[in-house]
């Protein structure tokens, strides 16, 4: 019923939440036969996962386009493929461009990760854009995510990536920039320290090439970049000043 095509982090994730409900298939390249099936998952060839009813698409955004050309001589008529990509606009585009008319399009962004959802998806976030989908089918997906504990945030492409450029993009560049830094634990912190050091740990599980995908694919977060950078050394300045007008 469901088809995932990708075995990495996030696909391990899905897989091990999605298989104790529904018969779930799973293509990865990688000869990862073995693990999928400790997640209740069954491997598969790609065309036996393309011509699942739902086919999730946990690739990075980098890799989109070139997946959907894949896929599209392959899918059902009837099929929904479902993006997880952490912009929207970008994959949004591609998916009503490349894929026939007839095919179902729901563009996703789960708000957790491998890191944060491993023991329970209880009280986590999942953005969803409703582009091409019929309604009926759209509400038992959204009733099954609410059932499982998630809160879902129903919201336009564009509109998401306004605000994730400012609430990931920006995370991110702050947590990879503490890591340049390198920020570590020290015997003497402070509670705003460790909190600094969480930001850090949120990120440096994740793979350079989905911050950078996360930048390149936001329109906004070139734009927010700037901003924080200009007001650390807008910040950095006024320290300055501040301390030579106390030093005279």
């Amino acid at each position: 019923m469901i088809g995932i095509i990708g075995f990495g982090r996030f696909g391990r994730l899905m897989s091990q939440y999605l298989a104790p409900d529904f018969d779930v298939t799973v293509f990865d390249s990688g000869g990862k036969a073995i693990e999928i099936e400790k997640t209740g998952a069954g491997a598969a060839s790609f065309a036996q996962v393309c011509r699942e009813e739902i086919v999730i698409l946990p690739v990075p955004i980098s890799v989109f386009r070139e997946t959907l050309v894949k896929i599209k001589p392959l899918i059902r008529e009837d099929a929904l493929i479902v993006d997880v990509c952490s912009v929207k606009a970008y994959p949004v585009s591609l998916m009503h461009e490349i894929l026939p008319g007839k095919v179902s399009i729901l563009a996703t962004h789960p708000m957790f990760g491998p890191d944060s959802a491993a023991d329970s998806l209880e009280g986590r976030k999942i953005v969803l854009c409703k582009e091409r989908i019929q309604e009926e089918r759209y509400q038992k997906i959204k009733s099954y995510l609410d059932d499982k504990g998630l809160h879902t945030i129903e919201t336009t492409p564009g509109e998401h990536d306004r605000q994730i450029s400012v609430s990931l993009a920006l995370t991110h560049f702050i947590g990879r920039s503490l890591s340049e830094f390198g920020a570590a634990p020290l015997g003497i912190d402070t509670e705003g320290y460790k909190r600094l050091l969480h930001v850090l740990e949120v990120v440096e599980n994740d793979t350079w090439q989905l911050f950078v995908d996360m930048h390149h694919y936001n329109p906004h977060a070139r734009k927010h970049r700037s901003e924080m950078i200009a007001a650390i050394n807008r910040v950095s300045r006024k320290l300055e000043k501040s301390m030579e007008e106390r030093h005279d």
